[in-house]
């Protein structure tokens, strides 16, 4: 109990007394480990202690996280030791205070905080997010990709040096509870980021973004396409590009797909499906008539390694017979994965 009064800071806990976080602590961490910390304290401090346990009653979210904060970073300093599991602590505090103060403290505790936090690194270039934590120790590389959404992080992790990816993987894949000691550190790392970040420009891809809004606009989308040509044509194809991305074929219907291979030479197919999405591939090849399909194996089976320049050149080329097709009401393309009902 003296230990506990002595190292709490009145100013972490205002409206507390040292007493009263010590009552806080006990409350929280259940019956069995309460009574082996009574068991310690000599008479008067444990009529001092459990009067205050016995008249409290309505603690507030916000007393029990700066009590059971305090409790951890004072235990820490003084044992070395990183404290109890995350699960365990949601067990005990669940019995004492309830699942939603539980949660609360946790939260605090275990860093899920630091979420919005990272949420405001998505506009940051993942390029500028590799450069900044290359240097970080691997570990500290993990746990910051662990808190990003997949695609970022993948995006991250690719513009790190390729000599460590995998330890940092590997890294990642060994987590599972984070303690605090790690979390402060990694809290430390995105204010740290974030302040760089308020000096650089957000990443935008435009392009990419205006050919989803015309994918998606309901009307006259090749009336815009032409009110923007008469602008920049140059962007315009850039944006047409965009729209008639590769990937795309994989979403069109038997009846478009037959009518692509009626004007796309199997030798085109040969070079730009190399490397393609399984779904891609899937989509060509089962629409291929039998007869065309075992052809299309001899030629792709014969083309051998082909440049990526040579495979995106024909890839591109075929989006432009795809275009014209479409330009010319011959075929009806699906732009975007539209929601469909059964």
């Amino acid at each position: 109990m003296a230990e506990l009064d002595n190292n709490v800071d009145a100013e972490e806990a205002p409206g507390l007394t040292p007493v009263e976080q010590a009552a806080i602590v006990l409350l929280s961490i259940g019956e069995e480990p309460a009574a082996a910390v009574l068991r310690c304290l000599d008479r008067e401090e444990l009529l001092e202690v459990t009067q205050v346990m016995s008249r409290m009653s309505g603690i507030k979210v916000d007393s029990v996280r700066v009590a059971m904060q305090t409790f951890f970073d004072d235990y820490r300093q003084q044992s070395g030791v990183h404290g109890a599991s995350r699960s365990y602590l949601k067990r005990s505090l669940d019995l004492a205070l309830g699942s939603d103060i539980a949660n609360s403290v946790l939260n605090n505790i275990y860093g899920d905080a630091i979420r919005p936090m990272m949420a405001r690194l998505q506009w940051a270039s993942p390029k500028w997010l590799a450069d900044y934590v290359a240097n970080e120790h691997v570990q500290m590389q993990a746990v910051f990709l662990a808190f990003l959404p997949p695609a970022l992080a993948g995006q991250i992790l690719d513009a790190l040096p390729l000599e460590g990816r995998d330890l940092v993987l590997l890294n990642l894949a060994r987590l599972d509870e984070i303690d605090r000691d790690l979390l402060t550190e990694l809290e430390e790392l995105v204010t740290r980021c974030l302040g760089a970040l308020d000096t650089q420009s957000a990443s935008v891809e435009g392009i990419r973004q205006v050919a989803e809004i015309l994918n998606r606009l309901p009307g006259n989308r090749a009336g815009m396409v032409e009110l923007l040509r008469a602008h920049d044509p140059d962007v315009v194809s850039e944006i047409e590009m965009s729209m008639y991305d590769f990937f795309i074929l994989s979403r069109q219907t038997e009846a478009t797909i037959t009518r692509i291979l009626d004007d796309v030479p199997l030798e085109q197919w040969a070079i730009a499906l190399k490397g393609a999405e399984p779904a891609i591939r899937d989509a060509i090849l089962t629409t291929m008539p039998r007869r065309q399909a075992q052809n299309f194996d001899d030629l792709l089976r014969r083309a051998g390694p082909v440049p990526l320049s040579r495979i995106e050149q024909t890839r591109k080329d075929i989006m432009a017979t795809v275009k014209q097709l479409a330009d010319n009401g011959e075929i009806e393309v699906q732009l975007f994965a539209e929601a469909v009902i059964e």
